[in-house]
């Protein structure tokens, strides 16, 4: 194994996975800022409705297509309507309210984005179906977002001059993809499976992307069952996003291998919205699990403290503002134990 993982973050390293409660800009920016001074994030507010959910911001990002807000979701246009400047003008004010927050800010700063395939899965064509049925389609899907990272992180780093930016390409629907999961119009069909190889090249020509932008390979988190750590891996990733309740021993070689890669793991272990069943009174019992894994997959115990990014389970936009600066703070402590304590 590598000493330091691609990204070399560090040890005990904590962030936010990207969605925050509320509509006030500034406020989310405050708290996460606050709270993760190893790894803030640009947040996403998807309560101020759409064009601020992470679709719409994302769509408000591509170059050269566009969409518009139907019953059903997300669909493309033949030019920017109202939905596509809200969208754009959104995004415009979270970007002042980070800038504002991260005056001389010269460490990690994360900033996400849906990745291709989700993006294809949720986007519908003008007659309806999903974009992920149109190969065609989703070639320029990714081509479109590839031009438009590019762009945004440019605006993100002319904002935050200091900052080593790191993009998370957001990718709940990708283990829908790859086994034919996503519902068609009717929602009586799924579409067929996306080709693993088709996945795995769209996902590597992002990296690439990223590489070329911000200097390292991008983070891809998915919140659903099935991970494919894999082909994540062989796509050319830094790291791996996941709700580490969902981490399935059948999955061990897999993370395994990908953290002998270099990859750094970003382990959702601590609940997103509060249970009464799961007090966030224990920073140390919240990373026992990882702890576990660490041991189970006979990895060097002192390895995990710079292999592993402590995160929420999944984005905090369903929790309420106390609770999420909560347990963003929980993370930072969760993920100064295991540097402080790494055995």
């Amino acid at each position: 194994m590598s000493e330091k993982s691609q990204l070399n973050l560090g040890a005990g390293v904590a962030t936010g996975v990207g969605s925050m409660p509320g509509g006030d800009a500034r406020e989310a920016a405050k708290t996460v800022t606050g709270s993760l001074e190893s790894l803030p994030f640009l947040p996403e507010l998807p309560a101020r409705g759409p064009g601020a959910d992470m679709i719409g911001r994302t769509a408000g990002m591509l170059v050269d297509l566009y969409a518009h807000v139907e019953p059903s979701g997300w669909r493309f246009s033949d030019r920017p309507g109202r939905d596509t400047r809200r969208a754009r003008s959104w995004l415009g004010e979270d970007l002042d309210a980070l800038e504002e927050f991260t005056q001389g800010h010269e460490g990690a700063l994360k900033v996400s984005a849906v990745g291709p395939w989700t993006l294809a899965a949720a986007l519908e064509l003008r007659g309806g179906e999903a974009a992920v049925s149109d190969p065609g389609a989703c070639r320029d899907l990714a081509a479109s977002l590839a031009e438009g990272l590019r762009a945004h992180l440019a605006e993100v780093r002319r904002r935050v001059p200091g900052a080593r930016l790191l993009l998370q390409l957001d990718e709940p629907s990708l283990p829908a993809v790859l086994t034919g999961r996503v519902r068609t119009a009717s929602g009586y069909r799924t579409h067929r499976a996306v080709d693993r190889a088709v996945v795995e090249g769209a996902l590597r020509e992002l990296a690439a992307v990223a590489r070329e932008t911000t200097g390292s390979a991008p983070v891809v988190h998915s919140c659903a069952p099935g991970v494919p750590f894999a082909l994540l891996r062989r796509a050319g990733v830094a790291g791996v996003s996941f709700d580490f309740s969902l981490l399935t021993e059948r999955e061990d070689e897999a993370v395994g291998e990908a953290v002998e890669a270099g990859l750094t793991l970003f382990a959702g272990a601590v609940p997103a919205q509060h249970t009464a069943t799961a007090p966030l009174s224990d920073p140390a019992g919240s990373v026992m699990g990882v702890r576990t894994l660490w041991r189970r997959l006979g990895l060097a115990p002192g390895t995990l403290a710079e292999s592993v990014v402590v995160t929420p389970s999944c984005g905090l936009a369903g929790a309420s503002p106390a609770y999420a600066r909560t347990a963003l703070a929980h993370c930072a402590r969760a993920a100064r134990s295991l540097a402080d304590n790494p055995e």
